[in-house]
């Protein structure tokens, strides 16, 4: 979850790397570093913290040279601290590393490395990676760099710089970690994710599993371990500089907020005709005989992504008929869970790399289950790996906490339930032009919801003090009260559960008190009257309810301390109204604690370590 960034060529280092750096933030804040060569030697510079302090460590003592390594990190292996920072270097000093991901052996090659002489500065795994280098090199780094990757176990992305390769920057990956490299005339350029690199280079390469690179000035060089070349097309991104500044916003979180609209626009796109009722994909490789044949729906996700996985169970489930199972990546692994060709096994990442995402597909995939993707960055691992993909077009997400990724997602299983529904006969024609009418029309209900942020921002003057907060939603609404609980959690650090309404009684109502603020999610539809007894149930125990509610509806005055409304939305789609409020309350919230919305304590945007 750390954030590498390369480069070699003609500018000075700094110029380019420190910029790519600021872009990498997100991916972690705990400690950063540069290590550059100057031409004599390596030129090191390490600070405890978010990127401002490695400036003005930088503008103290700036490294020269041309070509350059740097890193901003989220602390695995080793707490924060200067010595604990990347770049990490060998005993000669002469040979530099960063890392991103987790060394699995690294405490058996520590303990080789330190009985044959070799002394480590840090308590981190990523140095052992510098020694092993060493210890391979008798006079040519890529095959010192070749031979250490062999010795290497676990899921990590790397780069290093040496001083008898003045102009090269050698990158290496394997697992879940992300690399990208990147080259212009006279340039090259490396990083752990595309917004790092943007304004410098339109054109990309991801690194595949157990690829090395070697970048020099204007070149990018793919191979194996084994010395063997690989040929790739690089390509294009549509992302732009201004995708990856807030634009007037004073976070990144409100300005993606804000983006949804046309986030969930993009993604529809050319794929629905709602007047035919019809849905097409192309690159989902999934023909209409295939989807009958199919037995079992599986997802795999991880947070925000597996919530939007649960609505996706409840579509797919009511429109094809298919008994859909929504797995925890990071635990399906642990059993041994049942796939076979007629499974559809669909992994959702907002990065395509997300590590347990990607080990759980392997799983499935070795088990003979169809893939299919759901993803938001194109040539990502998980979309190299899947026989299918659907896309999200949420573009550039810098906030650590998802949004417009989570509604774009939304919208893709919604496209996916209706076009399965079509493809197994489940979903009647007038049937699907009303869900798929009633798609196209959001996007404009949502710049509505978002019209009435001022009514939010009123809710969260008046909780911004609580302790605890309690989330509860029925049917397709009780995912979005898992996702705005984890919502709050996330950006105020308000400790808050989401809830099935229908499981109060059976644990939860014994929190309620005058202290609690309860948000039920009662949009109008099948469950609504439940909603409205379970809002009754927590008013008798002087909970504080806050209601998001469809406009015009009356039943709710004087049962709810505070309506936040909706327009309304045919029940399917209606959790893509619903997310929007909840968002912008976890935000507002946050802001009023003063907390950092965009870069919450311990996370990182890029989960690529397991």
């Amino acid at each position: 979850m750390c954030g590498i960034v390369g480069y070699t060529g003609r500018r000075t280092a700094l110029s380019v790397l420190v910029p790519a750096l600021r872009r990498l933030e997100y991916r972690g804040y705990d400690s950063a570093g540069v290590a550059t060569l100057n031409g004599h030697g390596l030129e090191l510079c390490k600070s405890v913290g978010k990127i401002a302090s490695l400036e003005a460590a930088l503008a103290e003592s700036p490294p020269q040279g041309h070509v350059g390594i740097a890193h901003t990190r989220w602390a695995t292996h080793g707490r924060p601290t200067e010595a604990n920072a990347h770049p990490h270097v060998d005993c000669s000093g002469r040979i530099a590393i960063v890392h991103n991901g987790i060394i699995d052996n690294y405490a058996e090659l520590r303990r080789e490395l330190s009985a044959q002489g070799h002394r480590f500065r840090s308590g981190t795994d990523s140095e052992v990676i510098a020694h092993l280098i060493e210890r391979y090199h008798t006079g040519d780094l890529l095959e010192a760099v070749r031979l250490a990757v062999k010795r290497l176990r676990g899921g990590f992305a790397a780069a290093c710089i040496a001083e008898d390769r003045p102009d090269a920057v050698i990158a290496f990956r394997t697992g879940g970690t992300a690399l990208v490299v990147g080259r212009r005339e006279g340039e090259a350029f490396l990083a752990s994710d595309i917004p790092a690199l943007l304004g410098e280079t339109d054109e990309f390469l991801v690194l595949g599993e157990g690829e090395v690179a070697v970048l020099t000035p204007g070149n990018v060089a793919l191979g194996t371990p084994d010395g063997k070349p690989v040929h790739r097309e690089a390509r294009a991104v549509s992302w732009s500089v201004e995708d990856a500044e807030k634009g007037g916003y004073p976070h990144f979180m409100l300005k993606e907020i804000y983006e949804q609209p046309e986030a969930v626009r993009q993604t529809i796109g050319e794929r629905v005709d709602a007047t035919a009722g019809t849905v097409e994909i192309p690159e989902l490789d999934l023909p209409e005989s295939d989807a009958r044949a199919l037995h079992r729906v599986q997802f795999i996700a991880c947070g925000t992504s597996w919530h939007a996985a649960l609505v996706g169970k409840y579509l797919i489930e009511e429109f094809a008929r298919l008994h859909v199972d929504v797995d925890l990546a990071s635990e399906v692994l642990h059993r041994r869970p049942v796939f076979d060709s007629r499974v559809l096994t669909i992994p959702v990442s907002q990065s395509g790399e997300t590590a347990d995402v990607l080990a759980a597909l392997r799983a499935a995939r070795d088990q003979g289950a169809r893939t299919v993707a759901i993803c938001n960055v194109v040539g990502s691992s998980i979309t190299r790996e899947a026989e299918g993909v659907l896309y999200t077009r949420a573009g550039l997400e810098i906030g650590v906490a998802s949004t417009k990724a989570f509604t774009a997602q939304l919208a893709a299983v919604t496209m996916l339930a209706a076009k399965l529904g079509l493809d197994r006969g489940f979903l009647e024609p007038d049937d699907a032009r009303e869900l798929l009418a009633a798609l196209v029309a959001i996007p404009a209900a949502m710049e509505r919801t978002l019209d009435r942020a001022v009514s939010v921002r009123e809710v969260a003057e008046r909780i911004a003090g609580a302790r605890d907060a309690l989330f509860l939603g029925r049917g397709l609404e009780y995912p979005l009260a898992l996702e705005g609980a984890l919502k709050l959690k996330e950006v105020s650090y308000v400790h808050a559960e989401g809830y099935a309404a229908g499981e109060m009684k059976h644990g939860p109502i014994a929190l309620v008190d005058d202290r609690m603020p309860v948000v039920a999610l009662t949009p109008q539809g099948p469950t609504h009257e439940k909603m409205a007894s379970n809002i009754e149930e927590v008013r008798a125990r002087d909970g504080y309810v806050i209601a998001v509610a469809t406009e015009g509806d009356d039943s709710l005055d004087g049962r709810a301390d505070a309506i936040v409304t909706i327009p309304p939305a045919l029940p399917w789609v209606a959790p893509l109204l619903v997310s929007l409020p909840l968002q912008l309350l976890a935000y507002h919230v946050g802001v009023l604690r003063g907390c950092d919305v965009d870069q919450p304590r311990n996370l990182a945007k890029s989960v690529t370590v397991e």
